[in-house]
């Protein structure tokens, strides 16, 4: 997911008016560009092989307009549309297209869903704030006003929950059960941004490896390859 496609796909992405409401359809209706958080959702919805309409809406002025804030009132991206449901929040679109079309991608007992809760609720409190603030920094800062001590905080702070993801990872393939679930998905969905920063987590054998399992799904390429 680099800057430049990022920057081109904001210059690019399409306005779709009170068409959405007008020509509503039986499948469901993902709003989000690739270069973007939406990609954990378009992964996601990939991921659980149902039909779907892409609008590829982007986190410009499209996304503030009347018709866009009427089904994500925050003006952001992504947002889902399954008939009268209206869902905005990657991890609750993704949880909810899990359940409701991924089969074994959801858990299948009470306390799996809650560890998949539990990781998806911890990817955007542990890891999110401080891979944003280097984000923030590298691409959207220019270079004159960058604050290395910012950069060098949050990667000292992104140790600690790496160290704990570590942990949890030793002895097995996944986060959750035997097979790749929501779980993986959501949190690896949150550390795209590492690999989009080039962070280095190599120290953590069992974390670089359950990455490169989880980023080598076919559904995340066929997400990446979305507008």
């Amino acid at each position: 997911m680099s800057t430049e496609r990022v920057a081109a796909t904001h210059r690019t992405a399409p306005f779709y008016p009170l068409r959405w409401k007008e020509k509503m359809s039986e499948k469901p209706k993902l709003f989000g560009i690739s270069g973007s958080r939406a990609l954990r959702s378009l992964w996601a919805i990939e991921e659980v092989g149902i039909d779907y309409e892409q609008v590829p809406v982007s986190y410009g002025a499209d996304s503030k307009a009347a018709d866009f804030t009427a089904i994500n009132p925050n003006g952001r991206i992504p947002a889902l549309v399954d008939g009268d449901l209206q869902i905005f929040e990657s991890m609750a679109i993704n949880l909810y297209l899990a359940k409701t079309y991924g089969g074994g991608l959801y858990p299948s007992t009470a306390a799996h869903e809650a560890q998949a809760w539990q990781w998806s609720v911890w990817g955007i409190s542990e890891i999110e704030p401080l891979q944003m603030q280097i984000v923030v920094q590298t691409f959207f800062t220019p270079e004159e006003k960058r604050n290395p001590k910012v950069v060098d905080g949050a990667t000292r702070g992104l140790l600690r929950p790496l160290k704990v993801l570590d942990a949890a990872l030793a002895g097995r393939d996944w986060l959750v059960g035997a097979h790749f679930s929501v779980a993986d998905l959501n949190l690896a969905g949150v550390m795209l941004l590492l690999q989009m920063i080039k962070f280095d987590y190599r120290e953590f054998s069992q974390v670089q490896r359950w990455a490169d399992a989880c980023y080598a799904r076919p559904a995340l390429a066929r997400a990446k390859a979305r507008p």
